[in-house]
């Protein structure tokens, strides 16, 4: 027979220590932190879910890389294995280093779109948002309604609402929609993929209006990987082979490789327009750094050239979203309302369900997250109405799991403090702001008990 059991595909090479505090110790610090916890040092966070970006643990390949790190500023050899890498898997002709995703997109919005403008997408993440809201243009979700309901078991529920969009463009008119965005996977959404189905009949309305399409590709390869398992017709490809298929459909690109670059840090813009290319570069040198490097150092660029292609490996991804849904079932058999099915890289709780009794304005994805740090040590991130206010569809609490890091006795503690959470759910408070920002409001705010 046959084993079942998926493992972890690598050895530990190299460990780092982290230590436990009390629950007494915590209330000091999470008061101390206003309720918020951005605002906590990392080293009194025992199990760190804050974010998957950034986080992973690099491979013996991709440190081998750094050590080839060419530092010139231009021109340097960094810089096209960099660019060789990109391609290979995306396809477009420019690629344009950034030192992460929000300056590709900062740039990609203060080229491309203007006061007035609307930007469609399945559904904008906090700083996607922030940026086309910045230069004055409307960011627009047009999430399916299966993707607006947490219980609900549906394969694909990341996917844009194409009757939404055609809608959208006949209503605003096409002069106003300087392109349309498809992130995936699905972040704000729950972590949710986008089908192949979807991606083409989204790039069908683009090409008839004219409109550029582009990916925020952030975590494509695991978008891939759920292609592969659910969707018809591609059980045989490789995840390589499907990201392929599925970035020839746009026009470009943003992406912040400390996500499926598994790279600590550094992104990229792509595109295929030559002329929006030249003003990207230009607006790059002003605020990044020459073309070849775009902020980032030579040995960041070679380890994002190895580590985009790992992330495409059928091992690593089997394991990655394996154990992502080991957590997500197991609370979920125990009772803690979640998104159905669990994401690629996260489990999301249902604040909402999970405390019904406290009203969105007294923000229950905020309470939960404080309670969990107290319960066990554990920081997550909200993703709900401190974070998009009102825009927020959901008021979600966010467990990313980093790559790579964490093992199988770390989920296992999770669930053991998840479910006593739960266990004793009725007692947590709401909470009422005291601080808040004007712009991505949720890494700086500060809150406390209502």
């Amino acid at each position: 027979m046959p084993v079942k059991t998926i493992i972890e595909p690598f050895r530990i090479k190299s460990v780092e220590p982290i230590r436990w505090t009390t629950r007494a110790q915590r209330e000091q610090l999470l008061k101390a932190a206003h309720y918020n916890l951005f605002l906590l040092h990392a080293d009194d966070v025992l199990i760190d879910l804050l974010t998957d970006s950034g986080t992973g643990a690099m491979s013996t390949h991709q440190w081998a890389a750094v050590m080839e790190g060419d530092e010139s500023y231009a021109g340097s050899r960094s810089f096209d294995r960099f660019r060789s890498s990109v391609q290979d898997i995306v396809g477009y002709t420019h690629v344009i280093p950034t030192h992460q995703g929000r300056a590709a997109e900062r740039i990609l919005f203060g080229v491309a779109c203007k006061k007035g403008d609307v930007v469609p997408n399945n559904t904008h993440f906090d700083t996607t948002r922030a940026n086309v809201e910045f230069v004055g243009a409307e960011a627009v979700d047009l999430l399916i309604p299966e993707g607006r309901q947490p219980s609900l078991s549906y394969p694909f529920k990341g996917n844009m609402d194409v009757a939404a969009l055609e809608a959208l463009i006949a209503r605003v008119g096409r002069e106003r929609v300087p392109l349309v965005m498809l992130t995936v996977t699905n972040n704000s959404g729950g972590g949710q993929p986008v089908s192949m189905e979807n991606v083409r009949a989204v790039s069908a309305v683009c090409k008839r209006h004219n409109i550029p399409l582009y990916f925020d590709a952030c975590r494509f390869a695991e978008n891939a990987w759920f292609i592969k398992l659910r969707e018809p017709g591609y059980e045989g490809k490789t995840p390589k082979e499907i990201a392929q298929e599925m970035f020839r459909y746009g026009d470009g690109c943003t992406m912040s490789a400390k996500k499926d670059g598994m790279a600590n840090i550094g992104g990229f813009l792509c595109t295929n327009n030559d002329i929006l290319a030249q003003q990207e570069k230009d607006l790059l040198i002003l605020t990044e750094g020459y073309p070849t490097y775009g902020g980032l150092a030579g040995r960041d660029l070679e380890a994002i050239a190895i580590g985009i292609q790992e992330a495409l490996q059928e091992d690593y991804l089997r394991y990655r979203i394996a154990s992502t849904a080991y957590l997500g079932n197991h609370i979920s058999a125990g009772g803690v309302p979640i998104v159905q099915p669990p994401g690629g890289h996260a489990i999301y709780i249902d604040a909402r369900a999970f405390l019904p009794h406290i009203p969105s304005e007294q923000f229950p994805g905020v309470a939960l997250a404080a309670e969990l740090y107290l319960e066990g040590g554990i920081r997550s991130v909200e993703i709900g109405t401190l974070m998009f206010a009102g825009a927020a569809q959901m008021d979600l609490v966010r467990l990313a799991m980093p790559r790579r890091v964490y093992t199988q006795s770390h989920v296992d503690y999770l669930v053991e403090v998840i479910l006593e959470v739960y266990r004793k759910r009725e007692s947590i408070k709401g909470m009422r702001l005291t601080y808040e920002a004007p712009f991505l409001r949720h890494f700086t705010a500060h809150l406390e008990p209502h």
